[in-house]
């Protein structure tokens, strides 16, 4: 048996199986948000889907098979890349519902966020877990955590600048469960949960541009029962919550014309993508909804197994990273559908429509089988000369 079937053996296929089931119900989801949209032309979105999802399946299965300790020191690049790629976005990118986060290169569009935030991930990793080593000043935990701070927080700006809330938002919990793992002490992380609790007002009153602002506001009125124009901007927020409630607990079925997408109150184009939690759960009703939930559950309880499993401090930051994405994303994109976030532009992974961030999600996941597969592998030791061995004696 060579080693690299071995490997393909060794990989967590009860892992791959959800993830799997997920992928599948997502094509199936987008198919049912879009099958009735031929004048749109987005009738066939589904099909681009397999092809990503296609597409993502090849760097899940190289990023499982290839030692993540090889993978990691791309990490650099990676993340340089990510950086300059949104600087051309800010400079020259398209511009979608007033967010400023396309690339299109070659016929094809790239969300350069997502890109950033994947080699954001693994640089972090590297250098919590790694910088240390390189120069006794490294072990000062304030120092690191400036270092990772600046890091996880250049990307975040500069997304933010270019509008998308959405993409700059999961950028915190990815930051501050890797923080959390990465030896930091509690007292740090305490400060800055605190800072950043006073500095909130400043953000919202000269950080938000005017429409952000006005999506947490009819959050807050919808909640306090006060009178909305659901005509304007409480229109989305108005219409996924009558969607949601109105499929009860069996949902109204599929294919169903008595569907509030179906009669076009849910934009086409976001019906597929940021608002795709309101279309299952109206035709699959709550049963179907929970279903999705609790898969997602088993995911990421089954992703922070492997780092329990995981060989070394990199491996466990990889994959805390990874579990923060996507409890990021799942929290914010159901929570704005269920109006306890507000709306943003954010995808549900492995379920909504998406090029760019399907192939990187399944990277991510690849990085994850791969701490898992090499998990047993024993990090080699380096080599000491005689006298410093005799001296430890």
């Amino acid at each position: 048996m060579t080693p690299l079937f071995r490997k393909f053996l060794g990989i967590n296929w009860v892992l791959f199986a959800t993830m799997a089931g997920l992928l599948i119900f997502g094509v199936f989801a987008i198919y049912s948000a879009c099958w009735m949209r031929e004048a749109e032309g987005l009738d066939d979105k589904w099909r681009d889907q397999i092809v990503w999802i296609l597409g993502g399946l090849v760097a899940f299965f190289l990023a499982s098979l290839i030692d993540y300790r090889w993978v990691v020191w791309a990490g650099i690049p990676f993340y340089l890349l990510g950086i300059a790629l949104l600087v051309v976005t800010l400079v020259s990118g398209t511009e979608v519902y007033g967010q400023k986060g396309w690339l299109n290169i070659g016929g094809l569009t790239l969300q350069t966020s997502q890109v950033a935030i994947a080699g954001g991930i693994i640089f972090m990793a590297l250098i919590l877990s790694h910088l240390h080593r390189l120069h006794p000043i490294f072990r000062n935990h304030f120092l690191r955590l400036i270092i990772a701070g600046v890091a996880g927080g250049l990307p975040f700006l500069m997304v933010l600048a270019s509008g998308d809330f959405g993409s700059a938002l999961v950028w915190l919990p990815v930051i501050g469960a890797m923080v959390l793992v990465g030896s930091i002490p509690f007292r740090y992380l305490i400060v800055i949960i605190l800072a950043g609790t006073m500095l909130l007002p400043y953000a919202y009153f000269f950080g938000l541009k005017d429409y952000q602002k006005k999506r947490i506001t009819v959050q807050i009125d919808m909640l306090m029962g006060r009178k909305v124009d659901t005509l304007g901007a409480a229109y989305s927020a108005h219409y996924n919550l009558l969607a949601i409630g109105s499929g009860g607990f069996t949902g109204k079925g599929f294919k169903s014309t008595d569907t509030i997408n179906y009669k076009k109150f849910i934009s086409p184009h976001t019906a597929i993508n940021d608002f795709i939690f309101a279309v299952l759960a109206e035709e699959h009703g709550f049963r179907g909804a929970i279903l999705m939930m609790m898969a997602f559950l088993l995911l990421l309880l089954q992703c922070l197994f492997v780092a329990f499993y995981s060989r070394d401090m990199l491996g466990r930051l990889i994959v805390v990273g990874v579990v923060g994405l996507f409890f990021a994303h799942i929290f914010q994109n159901v929570g704005m559908n269920l109006l306890i976030m507000p709306i943003t532009g954010i995808p549900l992974p492995l379920i909504s429509y998406g090029g760019t961030f399907v192939v990187i999600v399944l990277f991510l996941m690849g990085l994850v089988q791969s701490v898992w597969v090499h998990r047993s592998h024993v990090a080699e030791e380096p080599h000491k000369p005689a006298m410093e061995i005799d001296h430890l004696a």
